[in-house]
């Protein structure tokens, strides 16, 4: 730990001007990112009494060692840029208003041929209408489910998709009439085209006319004593009608609006946010996160609308009429005309006092408290346990330093082919999937396991090493408190490395390696050869679960109930199961390389030909001349060649990968 002393800046030096600041720990990562009206009265609140800071944010100043500042011409510049760097560096001591989960959409790819409704996460793509966020996943497959009897769209994959159109049979749901099934031509393309437009318009709120249409249609059937259709067309209407009315109307109809409300405490603060279009909630989002310093309501509803809008993360991909709020951030001034920026119109950024949106905002404030409660309630248990963890590990380990982050490297191959590595990430004792890498290793590294250890902790620390020996070049004896934006800048491009590989260049506390005393002493070597001695190097052996430290002839034992040894178990497995997901996808790859590759005159554009139309190896072995000639550029000798040089398929049971009495870890493998 860092003394706040020892980089503290001059106060005559700090001036009196907005801007935004950077604290940065000793490898230069940015891990707190600030603005301030008055740059000297912020800074020197960090450095009066160090003691007296909350505990987050004495953790961050005294793990930072040196501290940064620009000047701007106004607050609004300071937000833009204070942004733009939080998006940048993603510090770990900046609130971040994340819960973990990507929430679901109802997304309908109005891009393609035959356009597809189906429940999507993630990124959105191009030419896709997206209805939500839908929180539980649960309640938008039902919706789905009940549509489909009225716009029997596909929702099928590429892959049954093109499946069916082959064999000429349609899936399930195009037997039970939940799909129009396009894929044997039982709709036109235009006409499926227009089923998955009134798909959108229904989703967009504009309901009445389908039911309408839909009663009329049932009053006819009626009167024609064709009751069998009047009972089909009764039960669509009814199946609307249940969608409908699951998104409750609480406003006006021309209501487009975002209500958010917040519920905190010394520690943490809990948000909730419903989306309100048309009137009618269409979707609800909640984050829960942890505070840095005394923030108050407005600063955490200025971070709130910083980060939801401008990542663009919001329901219907679009900034509402209204934006209601349980008080105003603390520059509504500045953040106004950024909101019209990114909207491209008015942003109405206010306070309900009364009338339905005052009582909307209560709904939505009674469930941030109970996701406060709830959170509390399920995290006491996860975070004690963690740290009690953690805290066994480094007195097992005899450690000096907390364990902040820890690696773990696996090995895996078959009989010494296909051989390659992972390392996984662990961040105060949660998983960092973003830092997850993955490791071929080819040509004398693969030889062995303690050869292909070495090979992969070299790669991965080589990048440390260099930036390392960089940083300690341009590092001035006084250190680098301050200075002109210039400066800064210079310093920084010659220090740190590009974004992706930024991440990959900071160091762990902890190096975990599957394997007992030989992979250990391979980790330890590799780390000695490139001068790298602040990294602890420990080796999990599977078979008694032996802890093995370098240059020590006999292992740790933890004890069984030991919530440290525990928490090896869960990162090891973790390591494995990412190891041996990149192995089989490697080794399956080969395999159908090399079974192709084997035939003359079958270039890389046909071999992808065939695949793409059969699926398999398996199942191109399994066809006929004339069904290999259907696809371009295969004639009669070249299918006969094919055939013939394929063969019988080989038992491909007897290639057992190494490593495999653990099995799949899921996602929630550290609690």
């Amino acid at each position: 730990m860092a003394d706040p002393a020892t980089y503290r800046p001059r106060t005559g030096e700090i001036p009196t001007a907005p801007g935004v600041y950077r604290f940065r720990d000793e490898h230069r990562r940015v891990i707190y990112v600030g603005k301030a009206k008055n740059l000297r009265s912020r800074l020197n609140s960090y450095f009066a009494n160090p003691g007296s800071l909350m505990p987050r944010t004495r953790a961050m100043v005294f793990t930072a060692t040196s501290l940064e500042w620009t000047m701007v011409g106004s607050e609004l510049e300071a937000l833009q840029l204070e942004y733009t760097w939080i998006k940048e560096f993603t510090p770990r001591f900046n609130i971040m208003f994340r819960d973990d989960k990507s929430y679901p959409y109802l997304a309908v790819t109005m891009g393609e041929k035959f356009p597809r409704a189906q429940v999507m996460r993630g990124e959105r793509k191009k030419d896709t209408r997206y209805f939500g966020p839908f929180y539980p996943a649960k309640a938008i497959r039902e919706t789905l489910d009940t549509l489909l009897r009225v716009f029997p769209v596909r929702t099928c994959s590429a892959g049954v998709f093109n499946r069916a159109q082959r064999t000429g049979r349609p899936c399930l749901l195009g037997y039970i009439g939940k799909c129009s099934a396009p894929c044997v031509g039982s709709i036109s393309e235009e006409d499926h085209r227009e089923l998955a437009a009134q798909l959108c318009t229904f989703m967009s709120g504009e309901a009445k006319p389908f039911i309408v249409r839909l009663e009329k249609e049932m009053a006819r059937a009626v009167d024609e004593l064709d009751y069998e259709t009047a009972a089909r067309v009764r039960d669509d209407i009814a199946a609307l009608k249940r969608v409908f009315e699951r998104n409750t109307v609480v406003l006006s109809e021309d209501t487009e609006a975002d209500v958010f409300a917040i519920e905190e405490d010394e520690l943490e603060a809990a948000v909730q946010v419903f989306h309100v279009r048309g009137g009618r909630i269409r979707g609800q989002r909640g984050w829960v996160v942890e505070k840095v310093e005394e923030t108050s309501t407005p600063e955490l509803v200025e971070h709130l609308l910083q980060q939801v809008y401008g990542e663009g993360d919001i329901s219907n991909n679009s900034i509402p009429r209204e934006v209601l709020v349980p008080v105003l951030p603390s520059n509504a001034e500045q953040l106004s005309p950024w909101l019209r920026g990114l909207r491209g119109a008015r942003v109405d950024l206010r306070v309900p006092q009364r009338g339905d949106k005052a009582v909307l905002m209560q709904t939505v404030a009674q469930n941030a408290a109970d996701s406060l409660r709830l959170h509390k309630s399920k995290r006491a248990g996860d975070l004690t346990t963690r740290s009690v963890a953690l805290q066994e590990l480094q007195t097992a380990l005899n450690l000096p330093v907390p364990l902040m982050r820890i690696e773990c490297f696996d090995i895996s191959h078959v009989q010494g082919t296909n051989v390659v590595a992972s390392m996984v990430v662990v961040e105060d004792g949660l998983p960092r999937k973003a830092d997850y890498r993955k490791f071929s290793i080819t040509g004398d590294a693969a030889r062995d396991d303690t050869a292909s250890m070495y090979d992969v902790i070299t790669r991965r620390f080589r990048n440390y090493s260099r930036d390392k020996d960089a940083g300690a070049e341009m590092r001035t004896p006084e250190g680098s408190s301050a200075g002109s934006l210039d400066e800064q800048e210079e310093v920084r491009a010659d220090t740190t490395t590009p974004a992706a590989r930024r991440k990959f260049s900071y160091p762990p506390n902890l190096v975990v390696v599957d394997g007992g005393q030989p992979q250990v002493a391979a980790a330890s070597r590799a780390l000695v050869d490139l001068g790298v001695h602040d990294v602890f190097v420990i080796g999990l052996a599977k078979r008694l679960e032996e802890v093995w430290v370098p240059d020590s002839e006999f292992p740790i034992i933890l004890p069984r109930a030991s919530q440290g040894l525990f928490m090896l178990q869960r990162i090891r497995d973790e390591a494995h199961r990412f190891a041996i997901t990149f192995h089989r996808a490697k080794r399956g790859k080969s395999m159908t390389e090399s079974a192709l590759d084997a035939v003359p005159g079958l270039g890389p554009s046909r071999q992808r030909a065939l695949l793409k139309y059969f699926g398999s190896v398996r199942k191109l072995r399994a066809a006929t001349i004339e069904e290999l000639q259907k696809v371009p550029g295969v004639g009669p000798a070249l299918a006969t060649e094919i055939l013939s040089r394929l063969g019988t398929a080989p038992d491909e049971s007897a290639a057992v990968d190494i490593n495999t009495a653990t099995g799949e870890v899921s996602d929630s493998w550290l609690g």
